[in-house]
């Protein structure tokens, strides 16, 4: 579920010098790397609707947001444009926050007359207690006006990083980016999925996991995750899908004859 897409320049997403680093890899579509050296950051939230539950995997940015670092004072129609594929707020029984990252949460709540209050008033919010625990204290993280108003009012549950949300559905640690970050797997008989969250910011991360993300907290932390996740994953079919990817945001992991990982997007040889 889109809300924004930005160009940004390598050295604005990840920690690095190398402005050369996404032309050494091949592509299978601009997005991941355009010839001016920027790549096309996505901002945007996954449903999970298995039948019985319909599970919306991190809320973006959010509108009429005056203190996040960029994005400010948007004005969308994701909210309407949710509501347009079927899925109005009401509908919406579980919020996963992969982590607790301003354009992860928020549209969480939402501006109505002056005061910020809950967007999906009937699902549960599921955040791990770690990352809850990492963050609380920190009086500029943002938290006040995104999720505040969901712990006054009783709609945060405290996890696990290894939550089962439901059948088929659970979260898997991810740590690094942020101390409780997690990344969502679905499965469904043979087939499995899993949300990123932030444990990469773009594809090249896989193929170089030593390359860190800005905003990681513990860059050495981080890059044992993105290895341990290629580890888990490459060569297993396993649809990854990117948080922050713009679209193919899906592709699978797939090592070649010489055993070098590479990101084949989606739809895309």
């Amino acid at each position: 579920m889109l809300e924004a897409e930005v160009p940004v320049p390598l050295t604005a997403a990840l920690r690095t010098d190398d402005t050369a680093l996404l032309k050494r890899y091949p592509w299978p579509a601009p997005e991941f790397s355009r010839v001016d050296g920027t790549f096309v950051l996505s901002v945007h939230g996954l449903v999970v609707d298995t039948g019985t539950r319909r599970i919306l995997v991190d809320t973006c940015v959010g509108n009429a947001r005056q203190s996040v670092p960029f994005l400010q004072m948007l004005d969308t129609t994701w909210l309407d444009d949710l509501t347009a594929l079927g899925y109005p707020p009401e509908s919406i029984d579980t919020v996963v926050c992969t982590h607790l990252h301003f354009d992860h949460i928020g549209w969480n709540t939402r501006l109505v007359a002056g005061k910020w209050v809950p967007t999906f008033p009937r699902a549960r919010h599921l955040v791990t207690r770690v990352e809850w625990d990492h963050w609380a204290d920190e009086v500029d993280a943002g938290l006040h006006d995104t999720m505040r108003p969901l712990v006054d009012e009783g709609l945060v549950d405290f996890v696990e990083t290894d939550h089962r949300v439901c059948d088929g559905v659970r979260l898997e640690a991810a740590p690094g980016h942020t101390p409780g970050q997690v990344a969502v797997v679905v499965e469904s008989g043979e087939e499995r999925a899993v949300i990123t969250g932030d444990l990469v910011h773009h594809p090249v991360q896989f193929i170089e996991p030593d390359v860190p993300s800005l905003a990681d907290s513990d860059a050495t932390l981080a890059a044992a995750t993105r290895r341990a996740f290629v580890e888990r994953y490459a060569d297993t079919g396993t649809l990854v899908i990117g948080t922050h990817f713009p679209a193919p945001t899906a592709g699978l992991l797939q090592r070649g004859g010489d055993g070098t990982v590479r990101f084949v997007a989606d739809g895309r040889r």
